[in-house]
């Protein structure tokens, strides 16, 4: 559930996040500078999910230093956005069915065609702890 200490998510960002947009998730190295990378991405309504495998960068870096930033626009519309940071839950279970769900909606296949033999997925969850509104 939200906490009242962190701004929510609009209606319309929710919907965002469920459209086949890539995101911009920006990691702390460890020297301090920032990792960014394109990432397919979902919501649960309060945050927003994003898939790695255990032993990538940005996994390596998250469970280093939990900051994240993400950005994202709409395809046919460059401000309609959803700009915020947050800290980063990596949650093993279930991960392997959300990169499947992930697949679906972006590739329109049945299952996550990237997975690797012996590979350990998890779900990224970010809770916006900032978020950038327009206007």
């Amino acid at each position: 559930m939200a906490s009242s200490s962190h701004p929510t998510l609009t209606e319309d960002q929710v919907a965002l996040l469920r459209e086949k947009v890539l995101a911009h998730v920006a990691t702390v190295m460890p020297d301090g500078s920032p990792h960014v990378t394109p990432v397919w991405v979902d919501t649960d309504g309060e945050a927003v999910l994003f898939n790695t495998a255990k032993g990538r960068l940005k996994y390596r870096n998250l469970s280093r230093d939990p900051r994240v930033a993400i950005s994202l626009s709409a395809k046919d519309n460059d401000y309609r956005t959803v700009v915020m940071r947050g800290r980063a839950e990596i949650i093993e279970e279930g991960a392997d069915a959300h990169i499947d769900r992930l697949a679906k909606k972006y590739l329109g296949a049945d299952s996550y065609p990237g997975r690797q033999p012996g590979e350990v997925r998890v779900t990224v969850r970010v809770v916006p702890e900032t978020i950038h509104r327009r206007g």
